[in-house]
Formats: structure tokens, sequence, C-alpha cells
């Protein structure tokens, strides 16, 4: 059998079926094999970027349950792809990335040349900080081999992106039918990672007995665990309070005594609550700068703290905890359950502040606006909250606006690039959750992050798919800009100065796309109701010119519950 029909079957085999490409030259024997085999639902981009983050968008909607391969050509097409394996990389969502390559008669080898085939780039090594395994594929009798390791290694444990590199030759190359069916039927070998010892949930335990006023904290490392939305509820019913990071975000359903994000854009309310809990249980969160601020001495002073992750790597690196437990969150989830014995002195006065100092924090930040962003997600909310949505949004002050107003629905979830912070990941990540959920999507963009994928909008037209963009168009990159303005005395280099945006309804429009303009506030009510009863390609542009701040922030060197500005008491 031609190794690229093998590789076709063994994907299709394990429910791999849909790939993210731009085509080249290396890849046309793995497509050609991929369409002739009938089960593959191939989407092409008109960027390899695009096609990394479309890919990621199908493992995010399914929580690392299902994966897509995005495929690139060798050189370029190999190297446009490596900020959306790092956007995998650090977000932990599994993916499969496969490159073309020359035929390995052209490799330059041990040479002291820099190249000897056209377009020849060692990928493998250049990404090897960035995956959790990439390896090329120089002998046909190994591709399936490698295949299997690659997608049991994405799937196992921290989960992450993995990548093939295969030359040309290999790919039209023969393999013995007898050992394609032995691959065929070998099951992946996925470890689901370390489970929670009797010790640790012992002393856990014993904590809790203790504690009055106890805080959880979701992370992005629970944030796919199957369990954790009724771990959650039955916290709710108990009377916890618990909080989340950015990441943690993401699937957290606003219920009555959650208390939304923590951090140096985060909530008031939610920073309030771990700087005067006296217990902090942290699930599958780093506890990086953004989240802790950079006094990490103060971070939850008045609390023990302990610390779950995946990644005993990740336990005691910023912040030293008083139990470090290396576990996954679902073994967590499952072996912990919020009984009322486990918090047997609870503070009955706890929560209610807690609700006190939330209800103080509701007001509109940014009254003086002609467009608040808050009131602006706070219509979002009231109008999507009983239709299936994901929201993805992009980097910068948008994304930042959405995370403090953004409140989830039981069928909702939203999505951010938390690590690479890639400018560029949202409108792309939304066409990959779009296609597998055949739900609507809704990307929350600015002027410059929708810039640098906008090609897209004709694949959005094209596969005609049920997304929403919101691009908040301020004619500056904002959130470098607010820098600018507290570290460098507002000089704008590159954020202003040097800088530009287009009309984004009008671009839209050429491309054939339902487009509208917000230019105020009486235009929301107008517009935003088109998301909710719109089906297919939408795009509204909200002109918000030289709103560059988000509010509340934290300053460099300020304490967690010391936001800018302050509220009057």
């Amino acid at each position: 059998m031609k190794a690229s029909d093998a590789l076709a079957r063994f994907l299709i085999a394990h429910r791999v079926q849909t790939c993210f490409e731009l085509v080249g030259g290396m890849i046309t024997h793995l497509l050609d094999s991929l369409a002739e085999s009938g089960q593959f639902n191939i989407i092409s981009m008109h960027h390899e970027q695009s096609a990394a983050f479309a890919a990621e968008g199908v493992a995010r909607y399914t929580r690392g349950k299902m994966i897509a391969v995005a495929m690139g050509t060798s050189g370029p097409g190999a190297t446009n792809m490596i900020t959306g394996i790092g956007s995998c990389w650090f977000d932990s969502v599994p993916c499969l990335f496969i490159t073309g390559q020359v035929n390995t008669r052209e490799l330059k080898g041990d040479l002291a040349i820099r190249q000897q085939g056209f377009q020849e780039l060692d990928i493998v090594e250049v990404v090897q900080s960035l995956t959790k395994y990439a390896v090329r594929v120089d002998r046909p009798e190994d591709l399936l081999p490698e295949l299997h390791r690659a997608l049991s290694v994405a799937l196992s444990g921290r989960q992450g992106p993995v990548l093939l590199d295969i030359p040309n030759d290999v790919q039209r190359a023969d393999i013995p039918d007898e050992l394609v069916a032995q691959w065929l039927k070998t099951p992946l070998k996925i470890d689901a990672g370390p489970e929670i010892s009797v010790s640790d949930l012992k002393q856990l335990e014993a904590l809790c007995k203790d504690a009055q006023r106890p805080l959880i904290c979701i992370g992005g490392g629970a944030r796919g665990a199957d369990a954790m939305d009724e771990w959650l509820l039955a916290a709710e019913e108990l009377g916890i309070p618990y909080v989340s990071t950015l990441m943690g975000h993401e699937r957290v359903v606003a219920r009555n005594h959650y208390f939304n994000m923590i951090g140096s854009y985060g909530n008031r309310e939610a920073n309030w609550a771990v700087q005067n809990c006296d217990l902090l249980i942290v699930v599958g969160a780093r506890l990086d700068v953004r989240q802790t601020g950079s006094d990490v001495d103060d971070f939850a002073r008045k609390a023990r703290i302990v610390q779950i992750d995946i990644d005993a790597a990740q336990l005691g690196n910023r912040v030293q905890a008083d139990q470090s437990i290396c576990a996954t969150s679902e073994s967590f989830f499952r072996a912990f359950s919020c009984g009322t014995t486990r918090f047997q002195n609870l503070d009955k006065a706890w929560l209610p502040e807690l609700i006190k100092q939330r209800e103080r924090a509701q007001l509109n930040e940014y009254a003086d606006w002609e467009i608040s962003p808050s009131e602006l997600f706070k219509k979002l909310n009231r109008l999507l909250a009983n239709q299936p949505v994901d929201y993805v949004c992009d980097v910068g002050n948008h994304q930042m606006w959405a995370a403090q107003s953004l409140r989830l629905s039981p069928n909702h979830a939203v999505h951010y690039s938390g690590g690479m912070g890639a400018m560029g990941f949202a409108f792309p990540a939304a066409l990959g959750i779009a296609l597998q959920s055949h739900n609507k999507a809704v990307v929350i963009s600015g002027d410059g992050s929708l810039q640098i994928n906008i090609q897209e909008l004709d694949t959005l037209k094209r596969l005609n798919l049920d997304v929403a963009i919101i691009v908040m168009n301020n004619s500056v990159l904002g959130m470098v800009k607010n820098f600018q303005d507290m570290y460098f005395d507002g000089r704008n280099q590159s954020t202003r100065k040097g800088y530009s945006s287009p009309a984004f309804a009008d671009i839209a429009t050429a491309y054939g796309i339902k487009a509208c303009r917000i230019a105020n506030a009486a235009d929301m009510d107008r517009v935003l109701p088109l998301i909710a009863e719109h089906k297919g390609p939408l795009l509204i542009e909200v002109m918000m010119d030289g709103a560059t701040e988000c509010r509340p922030r934290l300053a460099f060197g300020s304490k967690l519950d010391e936001q800018f500005p302050k509220l009057n008491s």
C-alpha cells in the first residue's frame, strides 16, 4: 500500500478526520490520499498559521478528546505553522502537525551547507522546544509506528502538539499490507496522567477542616476535566466560593458563588477573595505573574495554599504552596468530593462578604466612554444566554474586556490564547471550533489582531459557517499604547504613530459577508441582536477610536488587591 494511503487509513481509524492545510508540492501525495479516502474533511486555508490555529480549535472544542491535522509543505509552509504549534504547546492542546519534506536523497545531512534541496528545512530541530514529540520519518516502514507514537504522546498526560516531517519519497513509497493491518489494529497507548494519592487526600482533608474562609481557584489545566462542572456545582450548593484564572474561565459556568477572574486584569472581587481567604485550593494553574502580580510573597497573604497540577515541574515554581499535589485535575475532582463534612468550620460571613464585594464592583468602569466594553459584553450575555455559543478571543485590551465581563451559561465556552498570547489566533481558531461544533462561534477581536489573518474571511464565506466577528476598532494597538502611556510619557511609536487600520465592515462586504457598524451606545441595541438572530457569516465593527485602557488593571509592583483606578470607599 502507498505510504500516504496508509497514513490516511491510520488517521481515520483513530477518528482524526479533519485536515487544515495550504497546499504545496511536498504534501501533494498526502493530500491526494486524504481526499481519495472519501472520509476526510479537508479545509484549504490561505495561510499555514491559520491552518494551525483552526486545528487547535477542533481540540479546544472537544476538550482534547479529538484532534485535527494541520499540514504544511516544506520550508515556509512548515515555519508558518510555528506560532500555532507554540500556542498548542503553552496551552496544552493536542494537535498533529504534518510537514512535507524534500526527498531523503536531497537532504543535506551532516554536510556543512545551509541547504541541499529546494525549500529544505530541518523543521524537527526548529520545533523541538515547542512539541511533545517531533520526528522526521526517513523510512516508509517507520511511518505508522511513528504516527502511532505521536498520537499517543499528544493525547497523554499534559496534552500538547506533535509533529511528523515526512519526506516526499517516503510518502509515495510502498508499505507491506500486513504491516499496515498490524498497526491499524494496535490501540493507542494513552496515559491519563498521575492520580492523587491517599496521603495527599488526607493532608488536604485536614486543611479543609480547619479552614474558615476557603476559596477554590480553577486554572487552565482543569478546564478539560469531565468532572469539573459537576464538582463546582457541588461546591456551589455547599456554599464554597470559587474563582478562576483567564484560562480556567474558559469553562466555568457563572453561578452565584463564582467570583470571576483573578490577576493583573482580573475582577476586583476575585482578587479581594484571594487576598482574604485562609485556604486557597488551586487546581491546574501555574500561578504566573499575570495571575499573582509581581509581589509573589504577598499573594494570598492570609492563606494556606494547595496547588494541584499534572506537571510536577510547575509545583512550587513561583509560589511556594503549603501542599503540592502532582495529579490530574480529573483525578482530584473524582477523588475529593465536596461534601458537608469537608469544611466544618466555614465562616458564615465569608460568602455574604464576597457577594458584597462583587456587588460593589459592578459599576460601569467605562462610563466616560461613548461605548463601554463592559456594557457591550453584558448585552451579549443576555442575548446569547439560551443558545450554544463558543466565544473566541484574540489578544489585547479586547481580550481582557471580554474576560472581565463575559458570563458563561452551561452551553457556553470561551477560548483564549493564553501562554503564547498570539494576535491573529481567534478568527481561524473559531473556524475550527464552528466546523466541529455546528454551533455559533463569536470572535472577539481588535483591529490589530484581525488584520493578521484577515485573509480567512474568504474561507469563512466559502464554508458558510455560523461565525460572528466583533472587531473592536480603536485604530490603535491599545494594550501596548497603554504601557507607553504609563512608562514612556505617552510616546506612541508603532501603536499609533506608524500604525493604521482599514474599514473592516467594507472589507467584509467585499468578501460577500454581511457587515454592520456600531458607532455609539444606541447602535449597540440595534445591531448586537443580529448576532443571535443571524445564522451564517457576520462581521460587526465597533468604532472605539482612542479607547486604550483596561479597567481595572494592576500596575507593576502593586499588590493584587490594589488595582487601578481605586474605588471610592
